[in-house]
């Protein structure tokens, strides 16, 4: 047997395991409207939700984002409490502002955020921060934890949450915002960032209680606060750099939780050129690998074996190497289209999937240098990678 045979049958045996048996990740199948049809009886009582906004420097987006959550046709007790972490560029005040002029300001409150003590990292302090003030003055039966660039474009997205997780028992209850995906880098990288995601936790996995494996998506977390509490708090994951995949950690310890694509909430951060995707993938995917060179390098061989090998074996190899190459990499476009139709892209972006593939392979190399540097974890100037375990 050929050395490049031997390279086509293992790149087959990799793609048969991640369709036949990878949580049908490809499919896509796991969303907010499975997840609470509208059949879904409403709870005896609405109970109290409070969510909490953590932002730094998002004067361009915060309006939007406020502005979708005051609007929200809750039926029951709901307010936002935004922690200003830091801002220089009137964050705070371009959200009341917003929320002045949809008359609602007594809905909102502005609470500023402080430095992250040694150990934490800024969005996990400004979030904790968060729970502190409304622990003080009565702690709700729900914490909203969302981003200050998510807009909820359906009015009803928190009623459903909350039907959802009444209904279900959720303890965590997150969406997979749909991400913006307007720019060509956009166009190219985007819906993959979403298929890697979901690759790498299975959201039906996710959403099973017989799976340890957990996962959360950090713009839109609906959080039961008993358990919450019980789990030990914010606190319990102060340092880790993927916080939204450790809040999924710690909460499913508590009880059943829910991951999900949703098309009702969405990001309004624009990614208009490929530095900016570059830069926002840089930022924890060493984390992702525990900071090692050892799975570093065998990533990148993985990488290599599963999305180049079977194109450079169709384009340049005779013979039956060759034709089960092509035959996988169609199995690969194939497997992306579920993930291109909800981001209405066009089905030819899965042929290109394996140098999108390579592009994200050289975003993870640039996390390791960007470590290694002491630069790791960059956001909004501070570098928080020294807070994660690995570090």
């Amino acid at each position: 047997m050929t050395a490049a045979l031997s390279l086509a049958l293992l790149s087959g045996a990799i793609w048969i395991y991640l369709i036949v048996a990878r949580g049908g990740f490809w499919r896509a199948a796991e969303r907010d409207t499975r997840f609470a049809p509208e059949h879904i009886p409403a709870p005896a009582a609405w109970p109290r939700v409070i969510a909490v906004v953590p932002a730094r420097d998002e004067a361009d987006v915060i309006a939007q984002s406020v502005g979708s959550l005051l609007t929200q046709t809750y039926p029951g007790d709901f307010s936002v409490v935004l922690i200003d972490d830091g801002s220089s560029d009137g964050t705070g005040d371009a959200a009341m502002n917003e929320a002045v002029k949809l008359d609602l300001a007594d809905k909102l409150t502005i609470i500023r955020g402080t430095e992250p003590p040694a150990g934490w990292t800024g969005k996990l302090n400004a979030m904790a921060t968060g729970v502190r003030h409304i622990e003080e003055r009565g702690a709700p039966a729900y914490i909203l934890f969302t981003d200050a660039d998510i807009a909820y474009r359906d009015p009803q997205a928190l009623e459903r949450l909350v039907r959802g997780a009444n209904a279900k028992g959720t303890v965590l209850t997150s969406l997979m915002v749909k991400l913006r995906c307007d720019s060509f880098s956009e166009k190219m990288l985007i819906p993959a960032f979403v298929y890697f995601f979901q690759k790498l936790y299975p959201f039906a996995w996710v959403n099973s209680s017989t799976s340890k494996r957990a996962a959360a998506a950090g713009g839109c977390m609906l959080v039961k606060y008993d358990a919450l509490h019980a789990a030990g708090g914010v606190g319990a994951i102060r340092g880790a750099l993927i916080d939204d995949c450790a809040m999924g950690a710690l909460l499913k310890s508590q009880g059943p939780i829910f991951l999900g694509l949703t098309e009702a909430v969405e990001s309004i951060r624009p990614y208009d050129d490929f530095n900016h995707i570059r830069r926002m993938v840089s930022r924890s995917a060493y984390s992702q690998l525990d900071y090692s060179p050892l799975l570093l390098l065998g990533t990148t061989l993985g990488m290599i074996v599963t999305y180049l090998v079977p194109p450079y074996l169709a384009i340049a190899v005779e013979g039956w190497a060759g034709i089960i190459g092509a035959f996988v990499w169609a199995v690969m476009a194939l497997s992306f289209q579920p993930i291109l139709r909800l981001y209405r892209r066009a089905p030819l972006w899965g042929v290109a999937l394996p140098f999108i593939a390579l592009v994200y392979l050289a975003f993870t190399f640039d996390s390791a240098v960007q470590h290694w540097l002491g630069r790791g974890g960059a956001w909004k100037g501070r570098y928080q990678a020294a807070a994660g375990t690995g570090a």
